[in-house]
């Protein structure tokens, strides 16, 4: 009987030991913080690498603006009264080709540009050969700013060509919040970033 007790007793101090261990480990509560913070770190990593690309494209656009800016300000203007003039169409070809040299999708700009709409002097494509979302090009050949001479001269009209650049960004923010809650309504956005040049007719 004795015996009985002293083992008894011992099984007791035992577990009493193994509670005592249970209640003072810090990793079970741990991996439940962890699990917790998880998707928020995922959201903040994925969101500042969602912006960071947009960044890096707007500006990688803004030089493909300049690119097809500069080129075609060198180009004559004679034949800007067809419809689809060969300047207007070198132009779409060098924006497309500077956008695969800086990887980016050209849309099929560089190797066969699309027939473009022309309203005046302005030419616009919409390219989406391999792209989600169009790629829009206007090339305006006759895009006019004043410049102020002072006296006694007023102003004096300036022929430019402006170069507007709009390609879809598809976020990659909304694909996260589907992964963290499927049953969310959060819809994938795609933005159009843009960017513009704008240089003096040397021709």
């Amino acid at each position: 009987m004795r015996f009985t007790r002293q083992f008894a007793g011992r099984t007791w101090q035992s577990l009493s030991r193994a509670m005592a261990q249970l209640t003072s480990d810090s990793r079970g509560s741990q991996i439940a913080e962890f699990a917790i913070s998880l998707p928020l770190i995922i959201v903040f990593v994925v969101g500042i690498y969602d912006f960071s690309q947009a960044f890096g494209l707007k500006q990688k656009l803004g030089n493909a603006a300049a690119e097809g800016a500069r080129i075609a300000s060198n180009q004559p203007t004679g034949d800007l009264t067809q419809p689809t003039p060969a300047t207007v169409t070198a132009v779409a070809r060098a924006v497309g080709a500077y956008l695969l040299s800086v990887g980016v999708n050209d849309c099929g700009l560089a190797s066969s540009p699309p027939s473009p709409g022309k309203v005046n002097l302005k030419w616009t494509y919409s390219a989406n050969t391999g792209c989600s979302s169009p790629l829009t090009l206007t090339i305006d050949r006759g895009f006019i700013t004043t410049a102020s001479l002072g006296n006694p001269y007023t102003t004096m009209k300036v022929e430019n060509t402006q170069v507007t650049l709009s390609y879809p960004y598809t976020w990659m923010f909304g694909n996260v919040i589907t992964l963290l809650s499927p049953g969310s309504t959060y819809a994938r956005g795609t933005s159009q970033l843009q960017g513009t040049a704008t240089m003096q007719n040397l021709n």
